[in-house]
């Protein structure tokens, strides 16, 4: 068996700690007086797909690995509704997670694991 990338550990430990702070700080906005806020489940949601991406590109899984980079596509285009530096810096991580997620050496790791 071939072994991780560290690139892959990386992103996937990165991504699977920023699905838990948001969460964290997503919940911390929930008001039970007012049960039907949506924008919180949407919120939540999108955090939780981090999570699942990031544990399971540790254990190799190749569609974790799309996953992660739709969720962070889904942030480009979220972003391109705000300022231009967060689209900036969104299109960057995006540049960075498809450099290391698609490199010769990932897609090994993934290939093996599928």
């Amino acid at each position: 068996m071939g072994k991780r990338p560290l690139s892959v550990t990386i992103i996937a430990c990165l991504l699977a700690a920023a699905g838990l702070m948001g969460i964290v700080y997503h919940l911390r906005e929930f008001r039970p007086q007012h049960p039907f806020q949506y924008d919180i489940v949407w919120i939540t949601g999108v955090r939780v797909l981090a999570v699942v991406a990031g544990v399971f590109m540790l254990l190799g899984k190749n569609w974790a690995r799309w996953l992660a980079l739709v969720w962070i596509a889904f942030h480009v285009v979220v972003s391109a509704f705000h300022s231009w530096p967060e689209l900036l810096v969104h299109c960057l991580f995006l540049a960075v997670f498809a450099y290391f997620l698609l490199s010769k050496s990932a897609s090994a790791y993934f290939r093996q694991h599928s």
